[in-house]
């Protein structure tokens, strides 16, 4: 399989592209990012993108699945407005071209709390994006919806707060099927979806995501 990556230089994205480069049933991996990368190998095809400008990069956009993880906070990103540049418009920007070069497989990381009706600015922001990729009628699109994720180095200062509170509540017996979720267990899950070979549209839920990264696709 072909698989294309948008968001790879992200803790999420880094997981994934070195699981898909390490797994026998893709046999070229593109990435699409703003400026190079420090990664080499031979089934990794790297492009640098403007996603200003989708005229000159959706062509490129040809394979059997796309992985879309790409996202940002809003303190990195300054403003809603470019918060949401990054996490709406990009994505669904590139999973458009996907869609009219022919790829079948969509796979979308969300955000738990996902709401186009959502009156907080990020649930609503990833609902919108749900509903807006759903419209593309992909052959399969699946969505997972982690909650706190575990990012190796991370520098989101509640995400490491709130995991280490949740983790806490969890040894007391509490918020179970809340804990928090490694990332390379999340992008571990999103491979193996990509693997089931089925029609449609499915949404995977928190401890859900857990039970997908164990699934075996022999």
């Amino acid at each position: 399989m072909k698989a294309l990556v948008i968001g790879a230089t992200g803790a999420t994205g880094k997981d994934l592209v070195n699981q898909l480069l390490q797994d026998k049933d893709f046999e070229e991996v593109d990435i699409f990012v703003r400026k190079p990368i420090n990664l080499q190998n031979d089934k990794l095809k790297t492009h640098i993108v403007d996603f200003e400008k989708p005229e000159e990069w959706k062509n490129l956009v040809k394979g059997d699945v796309i992985f879309s993880c790409l996202g940002t906070t809003l303190k990195a990103a300054g403003s809603k407005e470019a918060q949401r540049k990054v996490d709406y418009d990009y994505q669904y920007q590139f999973a458009k071209a996907a869609k009219e070069n022919n790829v079948d497989d969509y796979i979308l990381v969300s955000s738990y709390g996902a709401d186009s009706k959502s009156r907080i600015f990020y649930s609503k922001m990833k609902g919108e994006l749900e509903d807006a990729v759903k419209q593309l009628h992909f052959t399969k699109i699946t969505i997972f919806q982690p909650g706190i994720l575990e990012r190796k180095e991370s520098d989101r200062t509640g995400e490491v707060l709130g995991s280490r509170i949740i983790k806490f509540a969890n040894k007391l017996g509490l918020f179970e099927s809340q804990k928090p979720l490694p990332t390379n267990i999340l992008a571990k899950a999103m491979i193996n979806s990509s693997k089931i070979k089925s029609n449609g549209y499915s949404k995977i839920k928190l401890g859900n995501i857990f039970c997908f990264a164990e699934k075996s696709n022999e």
